[in-house]
């Protein structure tokens, strides 16, 4: 496998997997194409540079994206007719409820404290619930080491980085014999940090749990039926290639699970959201977290999550949302392809755009983090949203609780960009 290739299916992964049904395994023809032509890594830049103007799904882009173009969506703040703010978000919220088919997953779950110990200045807490389906969560939870009182905390939303057999790990680091693929990981997309430990460190309550089929309830090999497994046996985890092998697999799964949750009744999202909704639940109970001060942020498929997650639960008192603001029509023409099948709402188009999804917090605080290269997004979409957003700020009298910055570079969450986004947690839930 070449560089380029090897280096285009990584960042096609970051969010993603997405690249269509299995288009990520071996033989596929969007997988080989890279290789089948010598002139193609030259001719594939140039050719790049003169697709401004073509669509994802070719002659049909501009017909779809017509569907809701110059004109906003039917629960959008920005109309004129909604002038309160707080009648808007009723009604927009209960909209947006009803897209997601957010499934009821019960009460308060009970929470196994597995080990507990101290690692760099730190308490930290291995943890698992069981939710009504599935095997248990597992859960990390970090703070200041002789901590006492009660402390803000931070909703820690790991991304999705094309790798499934791992969750909460990603952004967290509980001893100096840290996973290998985890320290490249946190290399490649955080500067080598272990960014839940650092924000920890300045006087948090950090909860950083494994998401829906990701870590610890991610889909097994053995629970799904032999014709899908292609072949496959559920690895070790120190085995790095039967680890590559199920995050391809699994990545070809996707569109799977999607069909299924949509025949379900449901979707992905609502699923993210009531399991995530049951983290932050542990988390407000915790005797040592002050309910009232909770923030949660997270990049890439942290930043799906960030979306939905305070854009309808107002315990969410602080919002960072990294590498993952754009619009519907940017995934409609350009992107949808490095996406993965976790952030779709259909028919929510309609009705809110993609930002307007957190947009739905306003006046609580909220900031947004891009990469100005990012490869997931069009630059020029990811400022339509921060013009969005912004609009719906100033509306609301809130411009001063809304920021977006933007830094150089390809889709990720460095130290720079950790620092701003500690001190606007400092800042709103410290004062």
């Amino acid at each position: 496998m070449s560089n380029k290739r090897r280096e285009f299916l990584k960042l096609a992964g970051l969010t993603g997997l997405g690249i269509a049904q299995g288009s990520m395994l071996p033989g596929s023809a969007f997988a080989n194409s890279a290789n089948n032509n010598p002139k193609n890594d030259a001719a594939g830049i140039n050719e790049a540079n003169d697709d401004t103007n073509l669509s994802v799904i070719g002659l049909y882009g501009a017909w779809a994206n017509s569907f809701n173009q110059n004109k906003l969506p039917s629960f959008s703040f920005r109309r004129p007719e909604f002038r309160n703010v707080d009648t808007w978000r009723k009604a927009a919220k209960q909209r947006l409820t009803e897209r997601l088919a957010i499934p009821q997953i019960g009460g308060l779950p009970k929470v196994t404290v597995q080990k507990q110990y101290t690692y760099d200045g730190l308490h930290v807490e291995e943890l698992t619930w069981q939710l009504p389906y599935g095997r248990p969560t597992e859960a990390i939870l970090l703070k200041p080491m002789n901590a006492k009182g009660k402390l803000p905390a931070i909703l820690g939303f790991h991304d999705h980085g094309g790798n499934k057999y791992f969750g909460c790990h990603k952004i967290t680091k509980t001893s100096d014999n840290q996973h290998p693929m985890m320290k490249e990981h946190q290399e490649h997309y955080y500067t080598g940090l272990a960014w839940a430990n650092d924000l920890a460190k300045r006087g948090y309550v950090v909860l950083v749990s494994d998401s829906f089929t990701f870590g610890s309830r991610r889909v097994m090999l053995q629970d799904v039926p032999t014709r899908l497994r292609n072949g496959l046996k559920d690895g070790s985890s120190t085995d790095r290639e039967s680890i590559a092998t199920y995050n391809t697999w699994a990545a070809g799964h996707e569109h799977i699970m999607a069909k299924s949750l949509f025949s379900a009744g449901t979707t992905w999202p609502g699923v993210f959201y009531a399991e995530d909704k049951k983290a932050l639940d542990i988390l407000c109970a915790r005797p040592d977290v002050d309910a009232a001060r909770i923030g949660c942020g997270g990049l890439s498929g942290g930043g799906v999550r960030t979306a939905f997650m305070s854009g309808l639960d107002p315990r969410i008192k602080c919002a960072v949302n990294v590498g993952f603001t754009t619009t519907w029509s940017d995934f409609v023409l350009n992107k949808s392809f490095t996406h993965t099948w976790m952030a779709y709402v259909p028919l929510l188009p309609n009705e809110l755009d993609f930002p307007e999804i957190m947009g739905l917090r306003v006046p609580l605080p909220t900031l947004v983090l891009n990469d100005s290269e990012d490869q997931l997004y069009t630059l020029s979409e990811m400022q339509k949203a921060e013009k969005i957003l912004s609009d719906v700020f100033k509306k609301a009298g809130a411009e001063d609780r809304f920021k977006c910055s933007y830094y150089p570079g390809l889709h990720k969450f460095d130290g720079e960009m950790q620092a701003e986004a500690f001190k606007w947690f400092d800042r709103w839930l410290k004062a």
